[in-house]
């Protein structure tokens, strides 16, 4: 009985361990199991947090190099980013939005025919033209090349044709600025060539939304060309400012502006995540700096509005 005993009690063990065996083996498969649910989580909770900080009420991460800049929601009002919106500083050719809005406001017929005359040459800055002394053109190519290629006989020409020449021209536009509420704002002449045609990026969103409402306004400062004839021979103008021509930009406004006291300034009215969005850009240096900034821009507001979406799920 005991050699009995004692099989029965080995078979037994073998048993136990047998068992034993097969619960340890399968707590050691678990385990990488439960480790893998849970690090998937642990990403994601990761990428929500920091998609969370990317606000448009944070702009930390937004590196602007224009020295005044200020991008604003038209329909809210809502300021998205600003950089000393209420400097006041020169403004360069971003007169002519204003010299196109004196110019429509009279009514003018489009079709009548100006001249380029010596009195639309630049004397104070010597900039080139391709509009010679003595080119005709109808004052809606006149308007055209002005908001289109910054041609600043062209605006010298509108505004000599204005009922009571530029004096009065001059007058009607600093007339428009206080109806607007344009504060800051002060014009000297219709080219911006002078330094004494200033306003503010506070001022110019204003302006923009206002020059806005203007349909040949929006189409001919969007056109990236048009071919006119000057001098008997054809010739094609382009848009100063490069971004109307690219696909990933949906631009209802534009207008660039130069001279050395003001630096590269651009004002926009542009579309971003189906809203509309008016951008101000003064005072940049650097060949590409205003459009590099305008590219910044765009996708921090596309990033910020895609992180405030909901997670899926």
């Amino acid at each position: 009985m005991k050699r009995g005993g004692i099989a029965l009690l080995v078979a037994l063990g073998l048993v136990l361990g047998a068992g034993s065996g097969e619960a340890q083996s399968a707590a050691v498969k678990k385990k990488p199991v439960v480790a893998k649910k849970h690090k998937p989580a642990k990403v994601v909770f990761k990428v929500r947090r920091h998609h969370a900080r990317a606000s448009l009420k944070d702009a930390q991460g937004l590196l602007v190099r224009s020295t005044s800049a200020l991008v604003q929601d038209q329909i809210t009002g809502a300021v998205l980013f600003e950089k000393n919106p209420g400097s006041v500083v020169p403004i360069a050719s971003i007169t002519k939005l204003m010299t196109a809005m004196v110019a429509l406001d009279a009514q003018p017929s489009l079709t009548e025919v100006l001249t380029i005359a010596d009195e639309d040459v630049d004397s104070l800055k010597g900039t080139h033209s391709r509009l010679r002394v003595g080119t005709r053109l109808t004052r809606e190519e006149m308007l055209n090349l002005a908001l289109m290629s910054s041609e600043n006989r062209a605006a010298s020409a509108l505004s000599r044709h204005y009922p009571g020449g530029r004096e009065a021209f001059v007058a009607a536009m600093n007339r428009k600025t206080q109806a607007l509420g344009l504060a800051d704002t002060q014009f000297a002449d219709p080219t911006g060539l002078t330094a004494s045609n200033v306003s503010s990026a506070r001022d110019l969103v204003k302006m923009v939304a206002a020059a806005y409402e203007y349909p040949l306004i929006r189409e001919f400062s969007t056109a990236t060309g048009r071919e006119v004839i000057v001098a008997g021979r054809p010739q094609i103008f382009h848009n100063t400012n490069s971004l109307v021509k690219s696909p990933d930009w949906e631009i209802g406004l534009s207008k660039t502006g130069y001279i050395n006291e003001a630096g590269k300034c651009l004002v926009m009215h542009t579309w971003l995540n189906n809203k509309p969005i008016i951008i101000v850009l003064l005072d940049s240096w650097g060949k590409l700096t205003r459009i590099g900034d305008a590219n910044r821009i765009k996708r921090w507001v596309e990033s910020a509005a895609l992180a405030l979406r909901p997670a899926a799920g």
